[in-house]
């Protein structure tokens, strides 16, 4: 009777975690719907467009917002609302992708070094200590422009710059679990060190780690989107929040200033939703650190 008793206390728990950082943080559930719909908008965001993202009009220039562009137009004629809604299945997409892509590598690659150690450790740690040497923006515009501004280019970027992070995330936390109990039986129990680290202690790591991800996603959106902005990002005229804030930065000081308003509201939206959500979620992985 004891284990069917402690087995459904895990999840009442993580309810009861979940109920208290929504009901003490209201902050975080607004964040969280935001950013739901923000997603939605990237899923369906072309489906839904008022207007075609791409189709110019010359006699449509620069108009201020109105009811039937309520975002008004660029200096091409095109809806910017429509190009906003249809930039965010791109830049979620890159910003998933690279952090996906630099969660499974640094996971594998941290856990691997601090479960072996010796010398694999320290040539793991050498390569990180040397990616991170380096500004990270500006190895990312380094990257991008050796190997070429497509989508996939950015995400290795991207992924990259990110990757420090998780290996020695990841190196720290099996560093520590690797000489427990738990381990040292699953050891003692004829598991191979390849199913201790799978089985027994990346699971147990994979709940901060993920805190750790959702936190990157703001900043990965924002890289991406730097990297439009110089010039480095995807190619114009491909809706992308970067690109449309570079374009409407040279309108300034002329007055149009919903060219580069609503681009950057949008970016800056996402980039807070994330933070917020990464903060809520740290609060229901580790209790302690609530404020």
């Amino acid at each position: 009777m004891a284990e069917p008793t402690a087995a459904s206390s895990a999840p009442s728990t993580v309810w009861s975690d979940l109920r208290h950082v929504a009901l003490g943080n209201g902050l975080t559930v607004a964040a969280l719907a935001v950013l739901a719909l923000i997603v939605v908008l990237g899923l369906i965001g072309p489906a839904i467009a008022p207007w075609d993202p791409l189709a110019s009009s010359a006699s449509l220039t620069l108009k201020p917002p109105s009811l039937p562009h309520p975002f008004g137009t660029d200096a091409l004629g095109r809806d910017i609302l429509s190009r906003v809604i249809v930039a965010a299945r791109l830049d979620l997409l890159m910003a998933f992708g690279a952090v996906v892509l630099s969660f499974a590598v640094g996971t594998a690659l941290g856990a691997v070094a601090g479960y072996v150690g010796g010398a694999v450790d320290q040539i793991v740690g050498r390569v990180m200590d040397t990616i991170m040497a380096f500004p990270l923006f500006v190895l990312a515009m380094g990257i991008v422009a050796a190997l070429g501004n497509s989508v996939g280019n950015i995400v290795i970027a991207t992924a990259v710059i990110n990757l420090p992070f998780y290996v020695r995330f990841a190196r720290a936390e099996v560093n520590v679990r690797r000489d427990q109990t738990y381990v040292e039986a699953a050891r003692m129990g004829g598991n191979g060190p390849a199913r201790i680290l799978i089985v027994h202690i990346v699971p147990n790591i994979l709940p901060a780690m993920m805190v750790q991800a959702s936190l990157n996603l703001g900043w990965a959106i924002l890289n991406a989107a730097g990297l439009s902005f110089i010039g480095l990002g995807v190619k114009p005229p491909t809706p992308e929040w970067g690109i449309m804030v570079s374009e409407g930065a040279s309108y300034i000081f002329s007055g149009e200033w919903w060219t580069f308003t609503f681009p950057g509201l949008a970016l800056v939206t996402a980039v807070f939703c994330f933070n917020l959500v990464g903060d809520g979620l740290r609060d229901v992985i580790d209790p302690r650190r609530r404020t």
